[in-house]
Parts: structure tokens; C-alpha cells; sequence
């Protein structure tokens, strides 16, 4: 998907920015950024778009955005139509590569931030260990002032660059193009008007309709702005929403299949091997052992 430039609202007064927010649900475009942003999601789940990656989100998970990755998040909003109460609860660092000046790079002692910067722009997930102390030190750095905010941001950087309990999100670094707002707007709509119908049959008639192009139109931008076609686009959020449901564990295997939108059994499970690399029962096993959302 074709990201917008987003600039970050800066307090010239701060050399970073870590804010609090509790929303009804996720309004973030997919956009891109100079600044690192670190992500920690304390209550909600839904679906993450990071580079050319669609995956779930859950409460407690934590996630390093480098610079200039393209992502979104989107909330579950289906999963909360009985419990209308349900919002949000993020806390977001950004900070730029220097923020603390370009010396301290150059310092023999920090040789393992550049390192990390460019792990980054892969996007990582935290887990175990540094994601419990992250997590702290994120809910520290929202009322931390002066000398004491230099310091946890210190020590958030101490933690990313020490620890090897991190997933990179992409394959190598996101290749994509710069765009401008329309571009973006029409590709968002698209993602949206997908999300909400993942379970009903989408025909490329209707989706290029959605996006006021016609079939063929449609087709060469969506390739060129992805990477990937809409069917295999579509594909991996009826996979994700699948995954959901089985580490859930509510309903049979072959009812999922169908409440996601696959049409027969055999075709569900050949897309959920190649998008997952297991088979359903194989994902739900990882997950009960290593107690985590894999997809």
C-alpha cells in the first residue's frame, strides 16, 4: 500500500515525544515518518499493517518502527460490537535516530544504536524479558521531565539494543513510493471497505469501483503500490482473522474457514499453509506452547 508522509507533532522543548492515549478505535492512515516510533498497545486488538506485512495485534505487545517504514494499525471494531465500552489504550514514543545528538552515535560505548536503528527499519516485535521492562519504562516516560526523560529514554534504547527476544516484521528493508494524498486516501478506502467485507465474496468489479478505477486500472496500481495483488491482499486478512479465531479455540476449524470468507475447507488450509507456513492445528499448537499471536 502506498504510504503518506506524516510529520510527527514535535515539542521543540523535548527531545522526544511519548504520549497516552485512549481512543474509541485506531484513525491512523498508512503513513511513514523520519522518527522511530515505539509502540506498546496496553488494551485493544486488531489488525497491524507494518511495510508489506499484515498481521494481528493483542494487548501487552510491543512493537520498534524504524524510520520511513510504512504502517497502521486497525482496530477489531467487529469484536466490539456487543461491548461498545471497549477502547484503545496505546502508549507511542517517537524520536529521531539524534535525538539525544549525533556525538552520542559516534561514541565507542553506544556501537549497538546504529545497529538497532537499522534492525528497525525491518520493524521488530518485543517479547519476554525486555518487553515487561519496555513496558515499564514507556508508562514512566509519559510524566518524566528534564534530566529523569533523558534518562528512561536511555534506558528504553539500553533494552531494544541489548535484547535478542525480538521477531523482525519484514523481509529485508520495505521498498515503496512516495505519494501523494489522494493516492493514499483511495488505497485506505480500499483497506477499509476490505476490512469491514473480508467475509463476503469481493470481486475485483466491485473493489476497483470502490476505488473509481476501472478493473485493469485497478489491478496495475494496486500491484504497483503493494507489491502483492488485491486476491493475495484480501487472502492475508482472511488469514489473520483466522488465526484470531483459532487461538481463540470457540469454534471448529471448519466453521472458521467459512467466517472467514473461504469458500471450501481444502482451499482454506492451502492459503493458510502459504501465508502462516503451518497448518491450522500446527498454529494453534505454537501458540498454546509459546503462549502468543504467530501471525
Amino acid at each position: 500500500m502506498k504510504p503518506l508522509f506524516r510529520r510527527v507533532t514535535a515539542n521543540l522543548e523535548t527531545s522526544y515525544t511519548a504520549r497516552h492515549d485512549i481512543l474509541p478505535h485506531f484513525k491512523n492512515i498508512w503513513h511513514y515518518h523520519p522518527e522511530l516510533e515505539l509502540h506498546y498497545i496496553i488494551k485493544g486488538e486488531g489488525v497491524r499493517f507494518i511495510g508489506d506485512k499484515i498481521s494481528n495485534f493483542s494487548p501487552g505487545e510491543i512493537v520498534l518502527v524504524g524510520e520511513n517504514l510504512p504502517h497502521t494499525w486497525r482496530s477489531a471494531d467487529e469484536y466490539f460490537k456487543n461491548e461498545p465500552n471497549l477502547n484503545i489504550e496505546i502508549i507511542v514514543i517517537h524520536f529521531l535516530p539524534n535525538c539525544l545528538g549525533d556525538h552520542l552515535l559516534k561514541l565507542p560505548e553506544a556501537y549497538l544504536l546504529p545497529r538497532l536503528f537499522e534492525r528497525a527499519k525491518s520493524g521488530m516485535v518485543i517479547s519476554g524479558k525486555a518487553n515487561e521492562k519496555l513496558a515499564e519504562l514507556m508508562q514512566r516516560a509519559i510524566e518524566a521531565t528534564n534530566l529523569d526523560k533523558i534518562l528512561i529514554l536511555l534506558s528504553i534504547l539500553k533494552t531494544l539494543a541489548e535484547t535478542d527476544e525480538y521477531e523482525l516484521i519484514v523481509n529485508g528493508q520495505a521498498v515503496f513510493y512516495q505519494s501523494n494524498e489522494s493516492d493514499t486516501l483511495r488505497l485506505n478506502k480500499v483497506c477499509n471497505y476490505t476490512l469491514t467485507n473480508y467475509k463476503q465474496d469481493i470481486t475485483l468489479e466491485e473493489i476497483s469501483a470502490i476505488s473509481n478505477l476501472s478493473v485493469t486500472s485497478f489491478c496495475r496500481y494496486f500491484k504497483l503500490m503493494t507489491n502483492k495483488t488485491y486476491y493475495d491482499f484480501l487472502i492475508e486478512i482472511r488469514i489473520s482473522h483466522a488465526c484470531r479465531a483459532l487461538i481463540e479455540d470457540k469454534i471448529p476449524t471448519e466453521v472458521i474457514c467459512f467466517d472467514c470468507g473461504f469458500n471450501n475447507v481444502s482451499n482454506f488450509y492451502r492459503h493458510f499453509k502459504k501465508v502462516t507456513g503451518l497448518t491450522p492445528l500446527e498454529y494453534k499448537r505454537q501458540y498454546l506452547k509459546k503462549g502468543r499471536v504467530l501471525a
